[in-house]
């Protein structure tokens, strides 16, 4: 999920052209590299792409079942389990390994590192044609298409596989019980865009619990709030 919020950030930014735009999308980069070296993504994911076959093929004798799209949904999952299959080392190490990137990388832990005295190199680049520059961070994001694509598979069928349900959470607090036999993978809390709290989750192996907090007037701690709050659960069971 931190990388679909990378990738929707670097979509934003991609699509602007200003010097800051382009630092933006640099940054956002970086902090993508930095999560693809320090773990392996990919057998993580297509482990959860073989899950999901395997929970979809089930479904193929279920009564009601759309075949036509259950065989869609197999063909795209198959086909992005296949694409990673086929990917060679470590995502994105190549584009680590460039001298502007190392670069912009050593000195992007230090407050305002990357000005243009401290990265003449980078501060060049950033001068460049627009079109150019598009290019070259199409080049950049390019190794990490097919594992975006991965990524969004799995998230979006996860979240599309439970109905939501309406719920209340007294004085601001609501607490659940989890069913063991039956896995969340992940929980989902919906609230009027006009609602003046947010929810904070925590949960466990046994049970999970949301609190509705309201932010403070005077920038201290948010407290949770006293009424009832109504709100959309949905418990991602697949």
């Amino acid at each position: 999920m931190r990388l679909e919020q990378l990738f929707q950030q670097l979509d934003h930014f991609m699509a602007r052209h200003s010097v800051f735009d382009k630092r933006a999308v640099i940054d956002v980069l970086l902090d993508i590299l930095t999560i693809f070296s320090r773990s392996d993504l990919k057998s993580e994911l297509i482990k959860e792409l073989d899950r999901q076959t395997k929970a979809f093929n089930m479904l193929a004798n279920s009564p009601g079942v759309d075949k036509d799209k259950l065989t869609l949904t197999l063909a795209e999952l198959n086909q992005a389990s296949r694409t990673l299959y086929g990917t060679n080392g470590r995502i994105g190490i190549r584009v680590m390994e460039s001298d502007l990137f190392q670069s912009i990388s050593q000195r992007n832990s230090i407050p305002g590192g990357s000005c243009s005295f401290d990265l003449p190199a980078f501060h060049y680049w950033l001068e460049q044609d627009p079109a150019e520059q598009q290019k070259d961070v199409e080049r950049w994001t390019q190794p990490f298409n097919d594992i975006r694509i991965a990524i969004d598979l799995i998230l979006s069928y996860i979240r599309q596989s439970s109905v939501p349900t309406q719920e209340t959470a007294a004085a601001g607090f609501f607490q659940l019980a989890l069913d063991k036999s039956h896995p969340v993978q992940l929980l989902r809390v919906s609230l009027p865009r006009q609602a003046s709290c947010f929810a904070e989750i925590s949960g466990g192996r046994h049970r999970f619990s949301v609190r509705f907090m309201k932010p403070s007037s005077d920038e201290s701690r948010p407290s949770q709030v006293s009424e009832d709050v109504s709100f959309l659960l949905t418990r991602c069971i697949f």
